[in-house]
C-alpha cells in the first residue's frame, strides 16, 4: 500500500515539476499576454525614420546617386 501512495505522490511531484519548468505552451490558453506571443510585423522602408531621413536628405542636396 505504502508503494502505491509513494509511487502516485512521486507521480504527482513529476507532473508538478513538469508544468513548472517543462516546455512553454503557445497556445491561446496559455498565461502570457498576447503582445508578448506575437512576433512585430516587418518594418517597411516608408515606416523606418532613419530611411526617411536619409530620403529628406538626399532630396535637400539633390543628390541623386546611391
Amino acid at each position: 500500500m505504502y508503494f502505491a501512495l509513494t509511487f502516485v505522490g512521486l507521480c504527482a511531484i513529476a507532473y508538478l515539476l513538469w508544468r513548472a519548468f517543462g516546455p512553454v505552451a503557445r497556445d491561446d490558453h496559455s498565461n502570457a499576454p498576447a503582445e508578448s506571443r506575437r512576433t512585430p510585423p516587418p518594418i517597411g522602408p516608408d515606416d523606418d525614420a532613419e530611411f526617411l531621413f536619409e530620403l529628406d536628405r538626399r532630396e535637400k542636396r539633390g543628390d541623386d546617386s546611391a
